[in-house]
C-alpha cells in the first residue's frame, strides 16, 4: 500500500497564518502533522513551526509506530516551545495545538497522537470510523452527555482549550491512538479547528463522497469554508492521506498568497 498526500493552508480572515503542516517519509514510514499556533504578536506561528521542526526531525531519526515514542515526540516538542518562550516577551505566552499521524505502509498500520483541538479523522468507504477527541471544555460537555457534536461546534465556549503545547506548569495531556489498520481506499484527514469548526463532520463526509481525488476534496473543502465561515474567521489547514496502490505522492495546493503557506520541510 502507498499513500497520496495533499495539503493546503490559508490565513482565512486573519492578518497572518499561525497554522503549519508538514510531512516526511522514507518509503516505509510516513509522518504527517498539523499544528495551530496561538499567542499573538507572531508567537503562534513560531510555536507551531517549532513543533513541526521538533517532531518531524526527531521522527526522521527513529521512525516507529510505538505509542510511547509518539507521546514522547510531542512531549519533547512541548519543551522546545517552552525553551523559545524566553527569547522575547512577544513569545512568552505562545501556545500551539498539534495532531500527528504516522503510518507503516508495509504493515498497513497507523498511529495518531494529538494535543488540543486540531483533529485527525479516518474515513473508510465514505464514513468516519475514527476521530480524535478534542482537549476542550465543550468536548467534556459532549463526553458528559450535555451536548452533541453539532451543539459543541456552535457553542460560545468552543475555543476554550484544556491542553496545548507551551507550558510545563501542568502535565501535558497527549492522547495517542493505535496501531489501527489502514485499508486500501481509506482517507485520513488532519486539520486545524479553522476547517472542521465551520463545516462539521457531516459536511466533511458529504464532500469526500463527492470527490474523485484528494486534491478535488481539499479544493471543495476550501470553497465550503469560504461559504460557511464568518468574516474574520480563523486560519484553516488540512492535510489528507489517501491509501492506494502506487507511489508515494505529495502535492501542496497552491496558496492565494504564496508567502502565507509554509512548505512541509521549512519553518516560516
Amino acid at each position: 500500500m502507498e499513500v497520496e498526500i495533499v495539503a493546503l493552508s490559508r490565513q482565512g480572515g486573519r492578518s497572518y497564518n499561525e497554522d503549519v503542516f508538514g510531512h516526511w517519509n522514507d518509503g516505509h514510514f510516513v509522518a504527517c502533522l498539523v499544528a495551530d499556533g496561538a499567542g499573538g504578536h507572531g508567537g503562534g506561528d513560531v510555536a507551531s513551526a517549532t513543533v513541526r521542526s521538533s517532531v518531524l526531525d526527531a521522527y526522521s531519526h527513529a521512525p516507529t509506530l510505538d505509542t510511547s515514542a509518539m507521546r514522547a515526540l510531542i512531549e519533547h516538542a512541548n519543551l522546545a516551545v517552552v525553551a523559545r518562550q524566553s527569547e522575547s516577551s512577544a513569545l512568552s505566552s505562545m501556545r500551539t495545538t498539534v495532531v500527528l499521524a504516522a503510518i507503516d505502509i508495509e504493515r498497513n498500520e497507523m498511529v495518531w497522537a494529538h494535543c488540543g483541538d486540531s483533529r485527525a479523522y479516518l474515513f473508510r468507504r465514505g464514513a468516519i470510523v475514527a476521530r480524535t477527541k478534542d482537549h476542550s471544555l465543550v468536548q467534556q460537555l459532549v463526553s458528559g452527555g450535555m451536548l452533541d457534536d453539532e451543539g459543541a461546534r456552535l457553542h460560545p465556549t468552543r475555543n476554550v482549550l484544556l491542553a496545548a503545547l507551551g507550558s510545563v506548569d501542568e502535565p501535558l495531556d497527549v492522547a495517542v491512538c493505535g496501531p489501527m489498520p489502514l485499508e486500501e481506499g481509506d482517507a485520513v484527514l488532519l486539520c486545524s479547528d479553522g476547517l472542521w469548526e465551520p463545516l462539521g463532520d457531516a459536511l466533511l463526509v458529504e464532500t469526500l463522497r463527492a470527490s474523485p481525488s484528494p486534491s478535488a476534496w481539499l479544493e471543495m473543502l476550501e470553497q465550503k469554508v469560504k461559504a460557511h465561515a464568518k468574516p474574520g474567521h480563523d486560519n484553516y489547514t488540512a492535510l489528507t492521506l489517501w491509501a492506494h496502490d502506487g507511489d508515494v505522492l505529495t502535492h501542496i495546493i497552491a496558496p492565494s498568497v504564496p508567502a502565507q503557506v509554509p512548505t512541509p520541510d521549512a519553518a516560516p
